[in-house]
């Protein structure tokens, strides 16, 4: 009666019971898509910080969703950023490879919160530019770290280890923007775009009353992503701002690169801050930002583990 009263439900929708027809009956035959490529675009890859040490601007071409090689590097363009003040950094590509890099040592940094610093990429005939305002980051307190084991086989790491998550405060005033990324082994390290972690004061987004709070805690453990870390890992977290467009660039990437199943929308270039001088010229990708970053790292010791939590 039930397997009746089921069928006759997904009858008075067509609709529905279409596509329950469809996915039940669903075939594995391989449908080759003829898909038009467009010109290729100019891609920036440029997040910079006031770090000592080497600053990196990458230029690539884009190319077609289903090219799986490695994207061709633009060379011979001129690359500069000047802060607020005046000061010019050249960026130059030394090893030809379309990563243009300034100061090869630690005697001093680009970066300073507080200014604003504007890109431009003179490549031919195409001027393009973009500015970014270095803002200002929180301090992290602290990085600890609890023992987990999980009631099943993960596909990737140990079963049984350790979350680890950190501490920090927003600052007060509304509106500040962070990104936070894990560090292991002395590197930050963001692989996957899913695995993006940002934050808006000390929530997900505007919508929470979270100015001047301690962040909450999935972005506390956003540092722990695919596994858990084992006894003696070297883990921390890095604590980025961001402007509120380079928040709104980070969180379209994370959409795009969770974007799948039954309901997914089609595939869309995410905005880019770069601008081509002419209007009438061909339009850039990626993004340029600046950032002020706080930094805290640690060695996971068992002896020091908080305790579970269950």
């Amino acid at each position: 009666m039930m397997k009746k009263l089921n069928t006759l439900k997904y009858l008075k929708f067509p609709a529905l019971f279409a596509l329950a027809v469809a996915t039940l009956t669903s075939c594995e035959d391989v449908i080759d898509l003829d898909t038009a490529n467009g010109p290729s675009q100019l891609v920036v890859d440029g997040w910079l910080t006031n770090q000592p040490g080497e600053q990196a601007i990458k230029l690539t071409w884009s190319q077609a969703y289903f090219d799986n090689n490695a994207p061709k590097p633009v060379l011979g363009a001129e690359v500069t950023v000047t802060d607020d003040k005046g000061k010019v950094y050249k960026f130059e590509d030394a090893d030809g490879d379309g990563k243009y890099t300034w100061g090869k040592t630690t005697a001093d940094t680009l970066g300073r919160v507080g200014r604003t610093y504007s890109l431009k990429v003179v490549n031919g005939t195409d001027t393009f530019t973009a500015k970014s305002e270095l803002k200002r980051v929180p301090t992290v307190d602290s990085v600890v770290y609890r023992h987990e084991k999980w009631p099943f086989e993960p596909d990737k790491g140990p079963r049984e280890g350790f979350v680890a998550s950190f501490y920090a405060r927003d600052l007060e005033g509304e509106g500040d923007t962070y990104w936070i990324k894990p560090v292991i082994r002395g590197k930050a390290v963001v692989d996957k775009a899913v695995n993006i972690s940002i934050a808006y004061d000390a929530a997900f987004g505007a919508g929470a009353p979270s100015d001047g709070l301690i962040f909450i805690l999935p972005l506390r453990e956003s540092i722990t992503t695919d596994s858990l870390y084992s006894a003696g890992a070297e883990v921390g977290v890095e604590l980025h701002s961001i402007t509120y467009e380079a928040f709104e660039f980070l969180k379209q990437v994370s959409e795009q690169a969770a974007n799948g199943g039954l309901f997914a929308t089609p595939i869309a270039n995410v905005r880019s801050n770069v601008v081509n001088a002419d209007p009438k010229g061909p339009k850039a990708l990626g993004f340029f930002s600046t950032s002020a970053v706080s930094r805290m790292e640690t060695v996971i010791d068992p002896e020091k583990a908080r305790p579970d939590e269950d």
